[in-house]
Order: structure tokens, then C-alpha cells, then sequence
């Protein structure tokens, strides 16, 4: 009898239970921390949509202020004339007088003064009164002859705001008929007010020297330099290459 008991045998119902209890704490904690991580990196990306929505309304309230200082007009005058924007220069110039420019773009939002600084950093993301924005101010290359539109070739900087806003409606320009939609771009100094047509349009890059020239040995230098451009042109007019031929 007592030899049958010690046959019976116990080991194989001897099943430790602490084992998957362990597990199981394992696995709470983790899913505990991995919620906590969610949260975290919800809070996160709410703060950063927070902060760019914060940037792009005082980028927003920097331009409404400064564009009270221009009138522009959507309307031809009774002869038919496109008319340029008239400009408060006494008004711009009392909160800096670094500005030399205005540039305005009918049918677009585009309608901003222009600055020139001694170099290309100081507008680039400040405001006319020197606080720090998202956008900055369009500016002028600070080897570019003040007022602008005084070289062979002017430079004028803007950010592409994701908002619509400062040059974006400019990078949209590398459709073919959002290019054709724009006719007319002004550009209006103290000593005057320039129209202007767009005739290409191409990207370059930061080791592209060649872009930031100002002077040219000769008028066919210049011409030469233009066609080198239009061939990287992505819109264009198509008498570009005639216009450009007696420029």
C-alpha cells in the first residue's frame, strides 16, 4: 500500500502559480507606460501645432498692421491703366527707414513693404521693429543699389509660408497656368512705381553663386546669363526667349 502512494506520484500536478502573475504585472506596467507615452506625445504634437498656429497669427498681425500703409488697387483707372499702389513712405519710414520698397502682386495676397539691411540675415526672421517672427519681412540682397530695380539684376527675399502667405502664392508660380495667371507685378519706390511682367521661372541652390550677380562685363554677358537661366526655367512665357534676346 504504501509503496502504491509513493508510485501515485504528485510532480506533474505541481504547477508554481507566482510565474505568470509576474507576467502579467510585467505586461500592466508596460501597457500603463505606453498610455502614459501616448499621452505624452499627444501633448507634444498639440504644443508644436499650438506654437506654429501662435507664429502664424502674429506673422499674420505684423502684415495687416504694415498693409494699412498701402492703398492698392484691383480696378483699371478710366483710361484703362492699371494703377499702382500708393504708399504711406513718411508713415513706413517713421517705424524704420530701412525700407525701400513696396511689393504688391494683383489677385494674390501679396502686398508687403520691402527692407534692405547692410545683410541678408537681420530680415530674415525679424519684423520692422526688430522682434523675432516666423516670416520676417521681405528684403532686398544688401548688395543689391537701394532703391531696387537700379541693377541688371535685384533680389528680393520672402519666406513660402504654409499659410498662404508671403512668397507661398509665388512658389505656386511653378504651375504653368498659375504662372499665366499673374500679370502684373508692381514695384513702387519713393521715386516710383515699376510694372512688371513675369517671364520665367526656375529653382537654384544655396552653391549657386552665379544666382546672386549683379554686374556684367557687357549687355551680351547679361543676355548670356538670362538664357542660362531660362533653360532652367520650370514656367516660363513663351516669348520668353525673344524678350530676352533684346533686353
Amino acid at each position: 500500500m504504501s509503496r502504491h502512494l509513493k508510485t501515485s506520484g504528485y510532480e506533474p500536478l505541481a504547477t508554481p502559480a507566482p510565474e505568470p502573475r509576474r507576467r502579467g504585472r510585467v505586461g500592466s506596467i508596460l501597457s500603463t507606460l505606453l498610455i502614459v507615452a501616448g499621452f505624452a506625445l499627444l501633448g507634444v504634437a498639440a504644443y508644436l501645432w499650438g506654437s506654429a498656429q501662435w507664429r502664424y497669427h502674429q506673422q499674420a498681425e505684423v502684415n495687416r498692421e504694415l498693409a494699412a500703409y498701402a492703398t492698392v488697387y484691383d480696378e483699371p483707372d478710366e483710361n484703362g491703366q492699371n494703377k499702382p499702389p500708393e504708399v504711406n513712405w513718411a508713415g513706413l519710414k517713421a517705424i524704420n527707414d530701412e525700407v525701400c520698397g513696396w511689393l504688391q502682386v494683383p489677385g494674390t495676397t501679396i502686398n508687403y513693404p520691402v527692407y534692405q539691411s547692410t545683410d541678408n540675415e537681420r530680415y530674415l526672421r525679424h519684423t520692422a521693429t526688430g522682434e523675432w517672427t516666423w516670416g520676417g519681412q521681405l528684403f532686398m540682397d544688401f548688395e543689391c543699389t537701394r532703391p531696387g530695380l537700379v541693377d541688371p539684376v535685384s533680389l528680393i527675399y520672402g519666406h513660402h509660408l504654409n499659410d498662404g502667405s508671403m512668397f507661398e502664392q509665388i512658389a505656386e508660380m511653378d504651375k504653368q497656368e498659375k504662372f499665366d495667371a499673374i500679370k502684373t507685378i508692381w514695384y513702387v519706390t519713393e521715386q516710383g512705381a515699376y510694372e512688371l511682367e513675369p517671364l520665367f521661372l526656375y529653382y537654384t541652390q544655396a552653391e549657386d553663386q552665379e544666382a546672386r550677380r549683379f554686374t556684367f562685363e557687357s549687355t551680351d554677358a547679361f543676355r548670356d546669363y538670362l538664357a542660362d537661366r531660362l533653360v532652367k526655367a520650370v514656367t516660363y512665357r513663351a516669348d520668353a526667349g525673344d524678350i530676352l534676346s533684346t533686353t
